[in-house]
């Protein structure tokens, strides 16, 4: 892994938690209620980068890239998609991290990217 596929990482994370909470707190209020196309344009931007970043091996759906901007999805729908996402990076980044021996948690970078810190996988923090 290079140092520019973390950032990348790095920031599909936090947009695919910034909308899971945003669209969350609507799918609460309104679950059956379409998703506006301001909104729709960047959760289907954020998943096509997700997309390019899991590859098929860790994309959760096979069928599944994107919304139909046409076929406006309820804000459920968005959600749960988004959370299956989360998931799925999330797996992502526990496969491509490890301990070092001052025991914290850093990213598998390639030779001569330098050193990355991160967080325990959540599969572990929740234990």
């Amino acid at each position: 892994m290079k140092r520019e596929d973390v950032e990348k990482l790095e920031k599909i994370i936090g947009q695919m938690e910034g909308l899971h909470a945003e669209i969350g707190t609507l799918a609460k209020k309104s679950p059956n209620d379409g998703l506006n196309k301001f909104k729709l344009k960047f959760v289907n931007t954020s998943l096509g980068q997700a997309n390019v970043l899991l590859g098929n091996e860790y994309k959760p759906f096979d069928e599944f890239d994107k919304f139909d901007e046409d076929d406006v999805p309820s804000n459920s729908d968005v959600t749960m998609i988004i959370a299956q996402y989360l998931e799925a990076i999330e797996r992502f980044r526990a496969d491509h991290i490890k301990t070092n021996p001052g025991g914290y948690w850093i990213y598998r970078l390639d030779e001569g990217e330098g050193t990355i810190r991160t967080t325990i996988p959540k599969k572990l923090r929740n234990k």
